[in-house]
């Protein structure tokens, strides 16, 4: 038997080798070598692809990375958990509810962050409707800044924090609700201590599905943020088009598959399953 499901473990295992372990073996192999004087990669192996990375410049934008991708994590957070204890909560109306929030995969991500480009330029339809309104005088500088790319990642990834919420909740033992409040409990103090510890799987798990993508996006920050907001994926993508420096580019890439995995080790320390 063991014989047998080696041979069909085979050509997954070869598959897997040849589309995921090969090209990050080359991306890593080209974080050590160095740029050569017309672009690509020549000799020496050097580690300064990576101490550049704590140049205050790229230092910058790793930190604007990181805490636009948390604020939109814990903005998902905010507004997911309500959604999800909402569509637990709905009956015969989960199958809907669920449907609904997955509506948007339907579409593709780039026309939905133009959608929102529409919305908030300066001759969109918000501003629009607020001049018409005489509530405003002039238009409001709502695009190309970093509250734009916040906005675009919350609604972008949004799903995928109510998704692990909603598994977590629903399957919840109502009985500890109702124990809780035989206690005295009031409503928020039941949610607060009964439920939302219990839901701390689902709460972690949704974390990482956002923060990780929020961490190296490029295409949210580069339509609705322009250049006065680039993050780290927007350094790597200049780095491997415009810049031709590929060694600095696959260092950069290095660095976020790290934190990555880093984040994937410790949810699995804590026994998570993310599917």
């Amino acid at each position: 038997m063991k014989v047998l499901r080696r041979i069909f473990i085979a050509p997954s295992a070869v598959l897997l080798a040849v589309t995921l372990v090969g090209p990050l073996a080359i991306v890593l192999l080209y974080s050590l070598l160095t740029r050569g004087a017309y672009g690509g990669v020549e000799h020496p192996f050097t580690f300064d692809n990576f101490t550049r990375l704590w140049d205050p410049l790229y230092g910058a934008i790793l930190w604007r990375s990181a805490w636009i991708a948390i604020v939109s994590t814990v903005l998902c957070l905010v507004i997911a958990f309500p959604m999800a204890l909402f569509i637990a909560r709905s009956g015969p109306r989960k199958n809907l509810y669920l449907s609904l929030v997955i509506l948007p995969f339907w579409t593709s991500f780039l026309i939905r962050m133009y959608a929102w480009m529409f919305l908030l330029r300066d001759t969109g339809l918000i501003n629009t409707a607020l001049e018409a309104l005489h509530l405003i005088h002039q238009p409001l500088p709502m695009l190309y800044n970093s509250g734009a790319v916040i906005l675009g990642l919350v609604y972008g990834f949004l799903p995928f924090m109510v998704l692990p919420l909603y598994a977590t909740l629903e399957r919840l033992d109502p009985s500890l609700a109702e124990a809780s409040a035989d206690l005295g409990a009031r409503p928020w103090q039941t949610l607060w201590r009964v439920t939302v510890p219990l839901c701390a799987p689902g709460i972690r798990a949704g974390s990482i599905l956002v923060f990780v993508p929020c961490l190296g996006t490029y295409i949210t920050s580069d339509l609705l943020g322009g250049s006065k907001t680039i993050l780290i994926g927007n350094l790597v993508q200049n780095q491997f088009t415009s810049a031709r420096d590929w060694p600095f580019g696959a260092a950069a890439s290095v660095t976020l598959m790290a934190i990555a995995m880093l984040l994937l080790l410790s949810a699995r320390r804590h026994g998570e399953e993310l599917l």
